[in-house]
């Protein structure tokens, strides 16, 4: 007869709960006011478009930069280069999605 060895039993796995990143809402809220800016100035600004499009470049790239890698914030860009669409507060929508439906992470 061999001998044989029982091996303990293994646990199951494990699911590991989300943690919420301390800082996710300070990223959230310098989001939100980095949008909030943005649109903003984009409604004074409608009537000189290299100057809108300078600051809707400089928006996607510190929302790229705040929520990490987004893409989500690209059909916002190409939203705010639609000429007479600036009016409206797509930044603040774009982030607002994020902090919705999208992840931010660290």
């Amino acid at each position: 007869m061999a001998d044989w060895e029982l091996l303990p039993k293994e646990d199951p796995p494990r699911r590991e709960q989300p943690v919420e990143v301390p800082d996710r809402k300070k990223r959230l809220v310098a989001a939100f006011v980095v949008a909030a800016i943005s649109d903003v100035f984009s409604a004074w600004l409608e009537f000189v478009p290299p100057l809108q499009w300078a600051i809707d470049v400089i928006t996607a790239g510190l929302l790229f930069l705040i929520l990490s890698r987004q893409w989500l914030i690209l059909p916002g860009l190409i939203v705010e280069a639609i000429p007479g669409l600036a009016v409206f507060p797509f930044w603040v929508l774009v982030v607002g999605s994020i902090a919705i439906w999208g992840k931010i992470a660290k």
